[in-house]
């Protein structure tokens, strides 16, 4: 997963016209680390149809304002410099919860090429 630590960085990953999964954590989040076991496994299954990249809150909290976030860990989907969907709130995400998300941003782009 490609850590991004600044907000050029950020612009320029999520107006690819690939799907872009961007996942905000930090150092401190419990919840946060109670993903890190199942991450990578995830985007494996995911790979060549969903780019990941990982931002800590804490390095960004002016585009993280920007954004809404205010639960971690929070997923956005970007395609083109646009939102597509988000999984945002301040509860513990499952595996399972975070692949419906992920499928989710796959429709939802999958729609707006048609």
């Amino acid at each position: 997963m490609l850590k991004v630590s600044n907000d050029q960085a950020f612009q320029e990953l999520i107006s690819q016209p690939a799907l872009t999964v961007a996942i905000f954590k930090t150092t401190w989040c419990k919840d946060c680390h109670y993903i890190d076991p199942f991450m990578p496994s995830v985007e494996q299954d995911y790979a060549g149809r969903i780019t990941f990249i990982e931002l800590d809150r804490d390095e960004v909290p002016e585009l993280c304002e920007q954004l809404n976030i205010l639960g971690i860990p929070s997923f956005i989907a970007f395609q083109n410099g646009k939102e597509l969907v988000r999984f945002v709130n301040k509860l513990r995400k499952t595996r399972e919860e975070i692949e419906q998300f992920l499928g989710r941003a796959l429709e939802v782009s999958a729609a707006l090429h048609t």
